[in-house]
């Protein structure tokens, strides 16, 4: 079949370059590998590494903790110090991905960078089975994400030529893949950490690490040509960034401040609600007549599988809206994911209002604040990855990818923050201050709809004007604008 939106005539499944799917199954062995670590990363902390008896072993303790108490003012329990551990952690694993992607772009090439990456990360996660060593396996595990996550996304949108209209659904797609994996992880490793030790945890997350190595390396003949390369070989020029160029830059900026706080209360969901689960939640199936118990770390998988369940029937709604030219602006989208992330957290205020302080909710409320802030993520997250990858300047592409990972690192470092006063605030309040932070995030991001509209609203280009048609115009799905 021919190409189209590749530089060459590249094989394709599906309506799209088969280098796709091995990013797919790359990334979805990456993230179940990440997600299975993050699902008891907190549980492992508050019951069990951080208590009397275990936390004299593990190397560093001591300054570490004395150099989080020196920037909060005050002692930290055991709750409040797993977070600043957990937000600072999820903070550095998307701040080096900015540096990962400079080195990328000039030293080292994409595909070296993903494979000392995956290295990495894999030893790091064996390393944390060793209770003593547990930051220093942290530390392996920000510096190898650093070098792979900017790369293996930069990648995907490598696979098409500049304005192919196909680049924003294959990075719903590739989300897809992320999530897959990211539901997978929490069933397995955390399964394994619950029932058989954490250190089981971890080691099957370095498994999962290995595998996405594996089929990455069986992947490089389908992938396209580093940027580094091609930078060699003169086949890109070197020219100056534009005033275009320089307005894309900027709008890319602005966007980042209001995402930073969409992150620093969506990812309270490996932190806070993690323990809202387990402490707060009846976890009885139906209570009164199945009281099997879900386990506590199976409700960090209700996000990813409603991820890629929900993913078609958001793409569908919205082609239904293009239809009737009623399709909300790419800033518009990001302002409803915020304002859905909001909502979420009103439905949790709900719960721990109706249960009061000592009362244990139905695990339903957990079901309903998933099922909603999964929707917003959808409205933001994939939509931003595909933002960047469409407007963001080619010569500085890996570093404009690893910049809009930078709101992670912002957001968790602040979700790290807030999270410590879980223990001790009224549980009603502390979710109503994540959703005033949702609700604040949603109208500055609403406000720039119209400054920005017309630099990052670019007209896609159709495949038949890059290349030759496809044999079957009708495998091409059509981009979540």
């Amino acid at each position: 079949m021919a190409s189209a939106g590749t530089a060459d005539k590249t094989p394709q499944l599906f309506g799209h370059p088969r280098g796709l799917t091995w990013l797919f199954m790359t990334e979805m062995a990456e993230r179940f590998s990440y997600y299975g670590m993050r699902a008891i990363l907190v549980l492992y902390l508050v019951n069990y590494l951080l208590l009397p008896g275990h936390v004299e072993t593990v190397a560093g303790y001591a300054a570490i903790k004395g150099a989080f108490e020196s920037v909060v003012g005050h002692s930290l329990g055991v709750q409040p110090f797993s977070s600043l551990i957990y937000g600072t952690y999820t903070a550095l694993v998307y701040l080096t991905p900015f540096f990962g992607g400079i080195l990328a772009d000039k030293i080292w090439g994409q595909r070296f960078s993903v494979i000392i990456g995956g290295l990495t990360m894999a030893a790091a996660e064996f390393i944390l089975t060793v209770p003593s060593l547990f930051f220093l396996g942290l530390l392996l595990l920000i510096l190898g994400n650093g070098f792979f996550k900017p790369n293996i996304s930069t990648q995907v949108g490598n696979l098409y030529k500049p304005g192919d209209a196909r680049v924003d659904s294959a990075y719903s797609i590739f989300y897809v893949g992320i999530n897959l994996g990211a539901f997978l992880s929490p069933l397995i490793c955390g399964t394994l950490a619950e029932t058989r030790g954490y250190p089981w945890g971890f080691f099957a997350a370095g498994v999962g690490m290995l595998i996405g190595l594996a089929v990455y390396l069986l992947a490089l003949r389908s992938l396209p040509p580093d940027r580094i390369s091609r930078l060699k070989s003169k086949t890109d020029t070197k020219k100056k960034l534009t005033g275009q160029d320089w307005k894309a830059v900027f709008a890319i900026i602005l966007l980042c401040i209001p995402t930073t706080f969409f992150w620093a209360t969506y990812e309270q969901q490996g932190n806070t609600i993690n323990l809202w689960a387990q402490d707060f939640t009846n976890r009885a199936l139906i209570p009164g007549v199945i009281d099997w118990q879900i386990p506590v770390t199976w409700f960090q998988a209700f996000n990813p599988f409603m991820i890629f369940a929900f993913t078609p029937l958001v793409v569908a709604y919205w082609a239904r809206q293009a239809k009737k030219g009623r399709e909300p602006s790419t800033v518009t989208k990001m302002a409803l994911g915020n304002f859905m992330l909001a909502l979420s957290y009103l439905i949790m205020a709900a719960a721990a209002y109706v249960t009061g302080p000592t009362g244990h909710a139905s695990w339903l409320w957990l079901f309903a604040f998933f099922a909603v802030i999964t929707t917003g993520e959808l409205y933001l997250s994939p939509i931003g990855l595909a933002l960047v990858a469409r407007v963001a300047p080619a010569s500085i592409l890996s570093m404009m990818m690893g910049l809009w990972f930078i709101t992670s690192f912002t957001g968790n470092l602040l979700q790290g923050y807030i999270g410590s006063f879980f223990s001790q605030m009224d549980k009603t309040q502390f979710f109503l201050m994540c959703a005033a932070i949702g609700a604040g995030a949603s109208v500055v991001t609403w406000l720039f709809n119209v400054p920005l509209k017309p630099i990052l609203e670019k007209k896609p280009v159709k495949v038949d004007e890059l290349a030759e048609p496809q044999a079957d115009p009708h495998l091409q799905p059509r981009p979540a604008e």
